[in-house]
């Protein structure tokens, strides 16, 4: 089973979420454990404060260290990540972080039982945690969010649907965008015309040896179409 901690000052932003599609039928089966902490739970103040201003000035606030470090420890049992067991991985979610991607998702399926996601929030989390507590500093695109609950909801659905048993035909999880440096090639179904829009004929003949080349070819015009950049 794969144990997931979020850590967040908003865990309502979960809560809906993980009841519906992949997310909830992985865990109904067993095949994963979910909980969004919140980090103020980890506060000694009265106020619960878990941001301070930026040394050197500038805008916005920065997540303090001693919350988080506080959540890790108690969620891995370390204090820090040279003590983390053998399959525990401990995320930061940041636009500084390295891009996630599908080969990413499936080191992470394949080679943890154990992940903690910490959701930066304002302007940032205090670097200490970076340079101490986390293995994997992590972005999901080269833009800004408000907060890292978005980008660890997609981890977290790359992450599931890669477990065995997750989804229901597991061929699907191979043969799709990315898996071998290529986009998707085009899906079509019924009906084979719409609105004068016709289905390739090869996709109806039933040649299967055709289909695949046509369906690799296609694969290769539309990423060197959309992301020609993978092709190098």
């Amino acid at each position: 089973m794969l144990r997931c901690d979020i850590i967040t000052i908003f865990p309502d932003f979960f809560r809906e979420t993980f009841a519906y599609g992949i997310i909830r039928r992985a865990r109904a089966a067993g095949l994963v454990e979910l909980e969004a902490h919140d980090l103020r739970r980890w506060t000694s103040d009265k106020h619960r404060i878990v941001d301070d201003r930026p040394f050197g000035g500038g805008e916005g606030m920065v997540l303090k260290p001693e919350p988080i470090f506080a959540a890790v420890r108690e969620l891995t049992g370390a204090a820090s990540r040279k003590d983390y067991a053998s399959q525990t991985r401990v995320i930061l979610l940041s636009p500084q972080g390295r891009v996630f991607t599908q080969a990413m998702a499936q080191d992470l399926s394949q080679q943890t039982s154990h992940i903690v996601l910490i959701c930066g929030r304002y302007e940032g989390v205090d670097e200490r945690v970076a340079d101490e507590l986390v293995t994997d500093e992590v972005s999901i695109g080269d833009y800004v969010l408000s907060g890292g609950e978005p980008a660890a909801l997609v981890v977290i659905d790359a992450l599931i649907r890669l477990l065995p048993g997750a989804v229901g035909n597991e061929s699907s999880t191979t043969n799709e965008s990315f898996t071998e440096s290529l986009l998707d090639c085009p899906q079509y179904t019924r009906p084979p015309e719409f609105s004068g829009l016709k289905v390739p004929e090869v996709l109806l003949n039933g040649h299967h040896a055709e289909i695949a080349r046509w369906r690799r070819e296609a694969a290769l015009k539309k990423t060197e179409r959309n992301r020609p950049d993978l092709l190098k």
